[in-house]
C-alpha cells in the first residue's frame, strides 16, 4: 500500500496530479481542497495518498491533508459510493461542511454535489451520522495561491475539470458561465463553481 508521497507537480490538470517523486511520475486523482493548498511554484509537497485496486485499474488518490483522506477513506464505505463520488463531495464541500450536512439531514444541500441523488445522500446521512464528528464550519480555509497549469483558457479548463468531477457537460457549462469574471484565473473559476457564487 502506498500511503505517501513527497515529490514535486509536474502537472496540474483537475482531478489529476502528475507528481515526480525521484524521477518516478505518480499519476494522482486529488480533490479541488487538494488543489487549493499547492503550492505556485516547484516546492516539494506531500500527499497522503490511498491505493484503489480493482480488475481494470489501479488507481492513486491523493490529499493535502490525512483529514480528507480519512473523511474519503470512510465515504467509501457508504454502499454506493465509488471513488470518483467521494472525490466530488470533498471537491465540493470542505470537511467541516460535510459534517455539517449529515448532522442536520441536509439532503438537498447533498443533492447538489455531482452524482449524489436523494436516496444516495439520506444513505450518507443515515450512514455517516455516527462516524463523524460534530464540528463547527470554519468555511473554506485552504490556500488560493496556486494557479493551476492550463493549456486553453480558464473557464474551458473549469468546465473540463467540473466534467472530470461527475458534472454533465451542459450543466458544468452553465455553472462557469455563471460565475465567470475577466480576471480569474482557472483555479478561481472552479472554486466559485462548486461554491454556487454568482457574478455580480
Amino acid at each position: 500500500m502506498i500511503g505517501l508521497l513527497r515529490g514535486r507537480i509536474i502537472l496540474k490538470q483537475p482531478p489529476q496530479l502528475l507528481l515526480d517523486v525521484n524521477g518516478v511520475g505518480y499519476e494522482v486523482q486529488a480533490p479541488m481542497s487538494t488543489f487549493y493548498a499547492l503550492p505556485d511554484n516547484d516546492d516539494p509537497i506531500t500527499l497522503y495518498t490511498h491505493l484503489m485496486v480493482r480488475d481494470d485499474a489501479h488507481t492513486l488518490f491523493g490529499f493535502f491533508q490525512q483529514s480528507d483522506r480519512e473523511l474519503f477513506r470512510t465515504l467509501l464505505k457508504v454502499n454506493g459510493v465509488g471513488g470518483k463520488m467521494a472525490l466530488a463531495i470533498l471537491s465540493g464541500m470542505s470537511s467541516d461542511e460535510f459534517a455539517m450536512s449529515i448532522h442536520a439531514g441536509d439532503v438537498s444541500g447533498l443533492t447538489r454535489l455531482p452524482g449524489v441523488g436523494k436516496k444516495t445522500a439520506e444513505r450518507l446521512i443515515m450512514e455517516m451520522r455516527d462516524k463523524l464528528e460534530k464540528t463547527a464550519a470554519t468555511g473554506l480555509t485552504s490556500s488560493a495561491g496556486s494557479s493551476l497549469a492550463h493549456v486553453a483558457s480558464p473557464d474551458s479548463d473549469a468546465v473540463s475539470a467540473l466534467i472530470a468531477l461527475g458534472y454533465r457537460p451542459a450543466d458544468a457549462d452553465k455553472m462557469v458561465q455563471r460565475v465567470l469574471q475577466d480576471d480569474m484565473n482557472t483555479e478561481d473559476v472552479i472554486k466559485a463553481a462548486l461554491q454556487g457564487k454568482v457574478k455580480r
